[in-house]
């Protein structure tokens, strides 16, 4: 027997390994030959000193590397990544399906549609404008005109409406004189709007001429020129260091937006203007005096 064949000392009892090369089976003491290694020859390896013994008992013929890999393998075909792919491209595969079946909404039926249609008729769609006109209210005060056109707007019918605000009236809710009051002190006391701006706006929120000329009454000609007057103090404050002509051209424009006369402004701004001790020679802008 070769040297490197012989067992190491302790190993007495581990079967010998023939020689490099040789294919034939290893008898043991009785004669035969151990299931160990009949089972390692027919795999088509040898074991070699006690090492192969552990691979083939520990993890199979196979060897380490082989029994692990061998069972990721498996494990990822039957249920590891592999199955989970799968199953995440099936579901793609569903919502593209679904997102191609989708059905789409229809609109609601409006107002008009329901009344049209009948849906929306009689005591219901009576009760159903007065919550309306109520939750507009609740909002905001609105003028009779401003109401009817938002509600019309939405679908409601004037014959309906136009008892509903009648009531509205009569209880106090719809008051055109007194939100016409409330505009005209809001408008001037806040924003030094003149009479001419307050009542273009009246006419656009549906007061007629003869209520929105009450309530322009509590406005009068010398409310005007202070409400003027401070504007332009106040804006030739913020241009201190500007040019004269730049600083008048900017606050007779800002009159104007508020509805001021172009006389009235430039008077106003010379006064304000003297009153710092800038005065010039020769007046900006002139022939408006007489405006």
């Amino acid at each position: 027997m070769p040297e490197w064949a012989r067992p190491l000392p302790g190993e007495e009892g581990d079967a010998p390994i023939s020689a490099p090369g040789t294919t034939g089976d290893v008898p043991d003491a009785a004669g035969g030959v151990p299931d160990r290694v009949e089972t390692a020859v027919r795999g088509g390896s040898a074991p070699s000193r006690g090492r192969q013994d552990r691979g083939t008992s520990g993890f199979g013929a196979s060897g380490l590397g082989g029994g692990r890999s061998g069972g990721k393998s498996s494990s990822s075909g039957s249920s590891g990544f592999g199955e989970r792919s799968s199953s995440r491209g099936s579901g793609s595969t569903r919502r593209r399906e679904y997102s191609g079946e989708r059905k789409e909404r229809k609109p609601r039926p409006t107002i008009a549609d329901r009344v049209e249609s009948g849906a929306l008729a009689g005591a219901e769609l009576t009760e159903h404008a007065r919550e309306a006109i109520l939750r507009t209210l609740t909002a905001a005060p609105k003028s009779r005109r401003q109401l009817m056109d938002a509600m019309t707007r939405k679908g409601y019918p004037p014959a309906v409406l136009e008892p509903l605000l009648e009531r509205f009236e009569a209880v106090g809710l719809v008051d055109d004189a007194e939100y016409a009051g409330m505009i005209v002190r809001t408008r001037h006391g806040e924003r030094g709007l003149s009479r001419r701006a307050i009542a273009h706006e009246l006419r656009r929120k549906g007061i007629d001429d003869e209520t929105a000329a009450g309530a322009l009454d509590q406005v009068d000609d010398d409310d005007e020129n202070d409400a003027a007057r401070d504007l332009v103090r106040r804006r030739l404050a913020r241009t201190a260091g500007l040019d004269r002509e730049v600083r008048t051209r900017r606050v007779v424009g800002m009159l104007a937006r508020k509805g001021y006369s172009p006389g009235l402004a430039f008077a106003l701004v010379r006064e304000e203007l003297a009153r710092e001790g800038d005065e010039a020679d020769d007046e900006p802008y002139g022939g408006f005096d007489d405006l």
